[in-house]
This record gives C-alpha cells, sequence and structure tokens, in this order.
C-alpha cells in the first residue's frame, strides 16, 4: 500500500512580522537565503518567500530585492519556489505581482478575497521598536483593508497566465472558495487547483478543527476531485492544524511567517526546525514528506528549468 505524501511549505518570512517580536526572524537578504537552504534540507518541498528593502527592512515586493536571494536558492537545492503576490496589506495588486511577472517562478501565492488582515494587538506586546516605522506600521492594520477585489484577481491571473504559474490560493474563509470557484466558471483558472485553508488571522475565520473541516468539505462541493489542498495554521494554531491536515489526506505549511514558535512560549530557532518538527509528526503519523519532484508531479508544475532565475 503507497503511504500518502504530504507535501510541506515552509513560509519563511513575512511582510507583516518584524525584528523586534524575534531575533531568530530573518529579514535581510542574507538570512533569508541561508534559512531557505536549510528549511530545504529539513525536508521543505516549497518555500514561500517575500523580501524586505535592505536600506530599511520594510516590506518590500521589488524584483531587485529577490534577485540575489531567488539565484543562491536555485544554485543549492532543488526546491520549489513560490513567490508572493500578498506582499502586504499596503500594496496595490499591480506592485504585488511585479516580481512574480519578472521571474516567472513555478509557483505564487494569490489571496482569493478582500478582508481585515488586522494584526494591531501586537503593538500592545512591545515597549520599543527596532526600526522606526515598525510601531505605525503594525498599528496601522487595525484601519486597514487588505484589497483583494475580483478586478485585482483578475488582473493577476491575466498577467501571469502567460508564465504557466501555479497558484497557491489562500482562502482565509470559506466565501473565498465561492469567489474561487466564481473565477473559474469565468475561465481565469483550470482545475486542478491548489488551496491554501489560512485559518488563525484577525479578519478571517478561526483557527479550529471544525472549521477546517468545513472548508475542506466546502471545497470537496466546490472543486470534487479537482483541487489539492494544504493548511496554514497561525500562532500556536500552526502544528495542531498541519498534523490534522497530514491525516485527512491535505498538505501542510509550517515557517516564521505565520508562526514564530517552536512551543508554547518558546521562540524558534529557525524555519528549518520548524520543518523538522511537522517533517517528524507527519512520518510519525504514517506518511510520507514529499520530495520537490514528487511535490511537481502532485500539482502539475512547470519544472524549476522554467523559471526565470
Amino acid at each position: 500500500m503507497t503511504r500518502q505524501k504530504t507535501i510541506i511549505t515552509c513560509a519563511v518570512t513575512g511582510a507583516i512580522h518584524t525584528p523586534t517580536m524575534s531575533d531568530h526572524l530573518p529579514v535581510t537578504h542574507s538570512e533569508i537565503t541561508e534559512q531557505a537552504i536549510a528549511a530545504a534540507e529539513a525536508g521543505a518541498a516549497i518555500l514561500h518567500l517575500h523580501t524586505r528593502d535592505p536600506v530599511d527592512m520594510r516590506p518590500s515586493v521589488e524584483p531587485e530585492h529577490y534577485q540575489s536571494i531567488l539565484s543562491r536558492v536555485k544554485q543549492s537545492t532543488d526546491a520549489v519556489v513560490n513567490i508572493t503576490t500578498g506582499g502586504a496589506p499596503t500594496m496595490r495588486i499591480s506592485e504585488r505581482i511585479k516580481a512574480a511577472n519578472t521571474f516567472s517562478p513555478e509557483m505564487c501565492s494569490l489571496n482569493m478575497g478582500s478582508m481585515n488582515f488586522a494584526f494591531h494587538p501586537l503593538a500592545k506586546r512591545f515597549e520599543t521598536f527596532k526600526y522606526d516605522w515598525e510601531k505605525e506600521y503594525i498599528e496601522g492594520s487595525e484601519a486597514n483593508i487588505f484589497r483583494n477585489t475580483l478586478f485585482d484577481i483578475k488582473e493577476a491571473a491575466e498577467t501571469l497566465a502567460p508564465h504557466n504559474v501555479k497558484f497557491e490560493h489562500e482562502c482565509y474563509d470559506v466565501g473565498h472558495l465561492y469567489t474561487l470557484k466564481h473565477c473559474m466558471d469565468i475561465g481565469l483558472f483550470k482545475a486542478p487547483v491548489f488551496l491554501q485553508f489560512v485559518l488563525g488571522v484577525l479578519g478571517g475565520i478561526g483557527a479550529s478543527i471544525d472549521n477546517l473541516v468545513f472548508l475542506k468539505q466546502t471545497a470537496d462541493k466546490l472543486f470534487g476531485d479537482g483541487y489539492q489542498w494544504s493548511v496554514l495554521g497561525a500562532g500556536a494554531a500552526q502544528m495542531p492544524l498541519a498534523a490534522a491536515a497530514s491525516q485527512m489526506g491535505g498538505h501542510v505549511r509550517v515557517g516564521l511567517e505565520d508562526s514564530l514558535y517552536i512551543a508554547r512560549g518558546e521562540l524558534a530557532e529557525s524555519n528549518a526546525q520548524q520543518v523538522t518538527k511537522i517533517r517528524s509528526i507527519i512520518e510519525d503519523l504514517g506518511c510520507e514528506v514529499a520530495t520537490p519532484d514528487q511535490a511537481r508531479e502532485l500539482l502539475a508544475l512547470k519544472g524549476g528549468d522554467l523559471v526565470a532565475f
């Protein structure tokens, strides 16, 4: 009997986290590169990448800030590279898709609906910040809307269509699944699609097993057997939801973008540490961790030889 192969995605660094929250969060281009390579060596088949401006460490979507990271990751690993089109809630979709349009990766993320994406409570947890923009940026999320309109989704889909990129459709709530079904009905995306269920972000669906089951049941109804899926549990929900997903036929995402911790009250020392932990859990529960080439086959990706980096 063939055991299920579970794809591990590692979200190496996020646009919303700040170095003040954890000294282990990679923010420089060198740190991001080194941690991405280590995560791949630990078992991550897919590397989901954001980048930063090297001058002030603000979230960046500029292609030149990706160049050195992508070239070194490709030279050092066989991992699938997944470039964000999420960027940050303050950015327009035309900005957020620039890097994917430049580098033609095998995969990129795509958020499936506008929402309140709030992380302002974090500002009250710290008295000092490493960079002068951080506190205002975090507090400002209370008033921001993370815009991902149908027009924005169409712009991303049509602009990136010539690259034959596989979208990781990030679904923060059940309505986002219906949005994706509508987009498929009008020809923007074709089955099989790859869903990333995102649970636990303030403004989205809560992080619980019941909600994960509900999302999976809804996806079954809408997409039949025409999809693969993964789960992202924010914060403390990361490992429990990933373990559950591996037993429900899904794939998993971990990484310091989603949680800075390895256990309750204990900061993770690296992305690789989180990958190692979920890999051990998955294998102990009887599943196999997919290699990059197995992930390419499962998700019908174009192949690493067809990227532009």
